[in-house]
C-alpha cells in the first residue's frame, strides 16, 4: 500500500472523500504539548481498508475542515485506541467530537485484555503484526520526518484495522457491544473536556484545612487555570501547585507578604501576576463566612462497612473472573465504600447499565444477606440463602 503524506488542502479534501466510502475508518494524532497548555497537533494518521494517509497539519496554508467534516460524519465509525486525548485535540481545534466512536483500548479491557492494555501488545495479541517502538519519542513537530519514523505513525492505524476487526467481533460473540457503547457515550460527551476554570481546584490535592484556606485556593487554581489557557502555557509555569498550597495558607492580601512565601519567586510579587493573586485573595477574603465551602472529608463510614467491603472485593474477583472484565472497568475501592455504605442509593458506575447487571445486582444481593459467599471445591462460590 502506497504511503500517502498530505501537505495541502486539496489532497486532503481528496483523501477524506474517499475515506468517506468506508464503514470505518482508523485514527491517531501524534502532539507535543510538554511547552503549551493545549496540545499542538503535529501528525494525523488515518486508515480504512483501501487507503492510509498521514496528514501534515503543521503544512503552510491547509485548511483541516476536510478532516473535521469526516470526524462529525455519523455513517462512518472513528476507530481510535486510548481515544481520549485525540479527542480531546479534535475538539478543541474543530470544535466537535468524533461520532460514533470506538476505543480498543476500553473494548479490550471489556473484553478480557487486562487494565489499560499498551497498544502494542494489543496488536501482538490481536493480529500478526508487530509495532516497532524505536520512534515512539520522536519530536513531532521537527520537519523532515524520517521515512521511519513516518512508517511506524501509519503503523499505528494500519494494524488498527485488524485490532477494531477482532475486538468488533469478540463483542459481538460475547453480547457485550452495548457495554462498550455506554463507555463511548462518556467519550463522546463535550462535557468530558470542557473543564471550567471555576473548577480547576478539583484537580488539586485538598492540603487545606479552613473553609478560607479551600476559598482561596479556588480562586487561585481558577485564575492559573484562565491565565494558562489565555497564555498557551503549562500551568506549572504560570504558578507551582505548591505555591498555591502556601497561598491559601497563608492567605498574602499585599505584595509584601506575597514576597515573604518561600514558593514565590523573587520579584513575581510586583508583576501583574502577583497583583492579580493578591486580588484573588482579597476576593476570596470578602466572601461571607456563611457562604464559604466546607473541607470535603471522607465520611465516617458506619460500622461493620469495612468488613462489608472485604466481601464486595471477593465478589468482584469472581465476576472479573468470570466475565474476564477488567476490575477497573467495573468498581474502584471508593465505589466499594460507598456501595457498603449506601447501597442501592450509591452514586457509582457500578449501579447502572451493564456494570449492575453483571456485578451491581449481586452486590446488593450480597449486602442485603440474599446471598452468600462460600469457600469450597478450592474456589470461592456464592449462593443463594
Amino acid at each position: 500500500m502506497a504511503m500517502h503524506t498530505i501537505t495541502t488542502t486539496a489532497e486532503l479534501s481528496e483523501a477524506c472523500s474517499r475515506l468517506a466510502a468506508a464503514e470505518f475508518v482508523t485514527v491517531d494524532t501524534e502532539f507535543i504539548r510538554e511547552t503549551t497548555f493545549w496540545p499542538e497537533l503535529c501528525l494525523i494518521q488515518m486508515a480504512s481498508d483501501d487507503l492510509a494517509v498521514l496528514v501534515d497539519p503543521l503544512a503552510d496554508g491547509l485548511d483541516l475542515a476536510p478532516f473535521f467534516d469526516l470526524m462529525r460524519d455519523e455513517r462512518i465509525v472513528k476507530v481510535f485506541h486510548a481515544a481520549r486525548q485525540d479527542v480531546e485535540i479534535i475538539h478543541k481545534l474543530g470544535d466537535i467530537i468524533p461520532v460514533p466512536l470506538f476505543d480498543t483500548q476500553v473494548a479490550a479491557m471489556v473484553c478480557g485484555f487486562g487494565e489499560s492494555i499498551a497498544y502494542d501488545q494489543l496488536v501482538a495479541r490481536t493480529t500478526d503484526g508487530r509495532i516497532d517502538k524505536t520512534s515512539r519519542f520522536t519530536d513531532w513537530r521537527r520537519r523532515p520526518l524520517s521515512d521511519q519514523q513516518l512508517a511506524y505513525a501509519l503503523a499505528d492505524v494500519t494494524y488498527l484495522r485488524d485490532v477494531y476487526r477482532f475486538l468488533s467481533a469478540q463483542l459481538a460473540e460475547k453480547g457485550r457491544t452495548r457495554w462498550v457503547d455506554e463507555e463511548m457515550a462518556v467519550l463522546t460527551d463535550p462535557a468530558t473536556y470542557d473543564l471550567h476554570p471555576d473548577d480547576a481546584w478539583r484537580r488539586l490535592k485538598l492540603r487545606v484545612r479552613k473553609p478560607i484556606e479551600l476559598q482561596i485556593l479556588k480562586e487561585v487554581a481558577a485564575w492559573r487555570e484562565r491565565e494558562a489557557r489565555e497564555a498557551d502555557k503549562p500551568r506549572g509555569r504560570i504558578l507551582k501547585d505548591d505555591a498555591i498550597y502556601e497561598i491559601a495558607q497563608q492567605a498574602p492580601t499585599d505584595e509584601q507578604s506575597l514576597s515573604r512565601l518561600r514558593t514565590i519567586p523573587r520579584g513575581f510579587e510586583r508583576s501583574n501576576a502577583g497583583r492579580e493573586i493578591v486580588a484573588a485573595v482579597q476576593r476570596a477574603q470578602a466572601v461571607p463566612r456563611a457562604d464559604l465551602p466546607s473541607i470535603p472529608r471522607p465520611p465516617q463510614l458506619p460500622e461493620g462497612t469495612a468488613a462489608a467491603v472485604e466481601f464486595l472485593k471477593v465478589l468482584l474477583k469472581i465476576v472479573v473472573e468470570e466475565n474476564g472484565v477488567a476490575a477497573k472497568m467495573i468498581a474502584s475501592g471508593d465505589d466499594l465504600e460507598k456501595l457498603a455504605w449506601k447501597g442501592d442509593e450509591a452514586p457509582i458506575a457500578a449501579m447502572d447499565g451493564w456494570r449492575r447487571e453483571i456485578f451491581g445486582d449481586r452486590a446488593l444481593n450480597l449486602l442485603k444477606g440474599e446471598t452468600a459467599l462460600v469457600y469450597r471445591n478450592r474456589k470461592v462460590e456464592i449462593v443463594a440463602l
